[in-house]
Order: structure tokens, then sequence, then C-alpha cells
């Protein structure tokens, strides 16, 4: 049974279009795994401690690394949040603030 990956708002497209091609087609790659395999590995997709159901898609391209914020709706269901090129270790606390918002904002919307 395969995955939806749908997005909330254009946060994630508004950062997507920015990338170069070969980032975007590590992106889609990692969407398809995400789509397709039950349990995608850790690497590629990973829940965020204590985000209350946040999840990160871990995207790594030569030395760069993205990020993808996203939760599950109905089990099926993908919901990305927004994108962004981590500089350090430490995910940056505002890019997790603003999924969280964003997380927030769409489960108030789907239950209106």
């Amino acid at each position: 049974m395969e995955r939806k990956i749908i997005f909330h708002g254009n946060h994630f497209l508004d950062f997507y279009q920015k990338l170069d091609e070969k980032v975007k087609s590590k992106i889609k790659y990692v969407f398809e795994l995400i789509k397709q395999v039950d349990r995608v590995p850790e690497k590629f997709l990973s829940p965020m401690t204590g985000c209350d159901g946040l999840f990160e898609m871990r995207i790594e391209y030569q030395s760069n690394i993205y990020r993808v914020f996203c939760c599950f709706d109905e089990g099926r269901l993908v919901v990305l949040f927004n994108g962004f090129q981590k500089k350090t270790q430490k995910t940056p606390k505002k890019e997790i603030e603003k999924a969280m918002k964003l997380k927030k904002e769409y489960f108030q919307l789907k239950n209106q």
C-alpha cells in the first residue's frame, strides 16, 4: 500500500524550487522511498525528539545536508511543511518552531 505525499502551504515548494537539479532528484528519490517502503530507514526519515509526531526527511548530496519537516496523517498520508539546508550539527530551533506551527495549522484547518 502506497503512501501519498501532500504539501501544506508553499513553504516546501519555495525551498525546493531554489535547489540544484541533482539535489531535487535526490529529494524525489527519498519521496519514492517514503511512498513505497513500509519501514523507511532512519537515514532518510526519522522522528524529531520531543516534537509530537514531527519527522524530518534527511537528504544528503555531496557535502550538503538538507532537511524537510513532515508528519503523518491517518497513517498513509505524509504532509510536508518546510525545508532548509543544514549548515551546522544542530537543527535550527526556528526551523523546528516553524514546522510545529505549520503542523498545528494543518490539523486546525483539516478539523474545521
